[in-house]
């Protein structure tokens, strides 16, 4: 969303990240996530409350906590939606959100190592490559699924997701692509974007019922930035780790 908003170069845009910059090393190397899944220092390391249906016991729930949040840590799949998912959301009434309609933008994101057909794009910021190393395990797992009748599929992102076959993933040149990498590195050099990490936003400064701004803290620190032009919060499932602001002013430099 920072590279977006920031790509006009006249927007003044600020991109607060709660966890760290994206260096350690085990972030960038594809078989690094079983490292990064339990590193507090790039993982909130969120667990769920008990309950009877996971036999009274908390469950553990990874959450990335440094620039490209969870994409920076996962397990590098790549996988859309269910397009039936998509319709469903449109025939509730949310135009604009059929899978004919986000399809576009599925393949505008996405530059595909096989190259553009129907459902892939090509030279789009994220990087969709195919698994090079086919174990003979997991070829003999996929004949014996095949045998069950269960149909082959060498692309759940392709004409439909029903099936057994290799993941696609989401790396360039054996190396992570991240959000972070995709998306917010090339704009990293644009004058008009700021990127402040270790910024843990608190709350969401107020004008009457128009948000002008936040507090964030950074260390013992308490900083209070304001938006000239809006406030926009990133806020997901799981917390809320990233704050963008349009034509930002007063934010220390230090």
């Amino acid at each position: 969303m920072a590279a977006r908003l920031s790509e006009d170069g006249h927007s003044k845009v600020t991109l607060l990240e709660a966890g760290k910059r994206d260096t350690n090393p085990w972030i960038h190397i594809p078989i690094g996530y079983g490292k990064t899944i339990v590193n507090p220092d790039v993982n909130w390391r969120f667990e769920t409350e008990k309950g009877p249906e996971i036999a009274d016991r908390p469950m553990y729930w990874a959450r990335g906590r440094v620039l490209g949040g969870s994409s920076s840590i996962n397990g590098l799949l790549y996988i859309r939606g269910q397009a039936a998912d998509y319709d469903q959301w449109r025939q509730m009434g949310n135009t604009g959100w059929s899978y004919e309609d986000v399809l576009p933008y599925f393949r505008k994101a996405e530059d595909q190592e096989n190259g553009s057909d129907t459902y892939h794009g090509s030279g789009g910021p994220l990087r969709v490559s195919n698994l090079v190393e086919r174990n003979p395990l997991c070829e003999a797992f996929i004949a014996s699924g095949v045998a069950a009748g269960i149909p082959r599929n060498d692309d759940f992102n392709g004409a439909g997701q029903e099936g057994i076959g290799y993941y696609q993933l989401t790396t360039r040149k054996a190396r992570r692509c991240s959000a972070a990498v995709a998306y917010l590195r090339p704009a990293r050099a644009r004058p008009n974007l700021r990127v402040e990490t270790e910024a843990v936003v608190e709350r969401i400064l107020f004008d009457g019922k128009r948000a002008i701004g936040c507090e964030f803290r950074r260390g013992g620190r308490l900083i209070r930035i304001r938006a000239s032009r809006e406030v926009i919060l990133c806020a997901y499932s799981i917390k809320s780790p990233i704050c963008c602001f349009c034509q930002v002013s007063d934010l220390p430099r230090n």
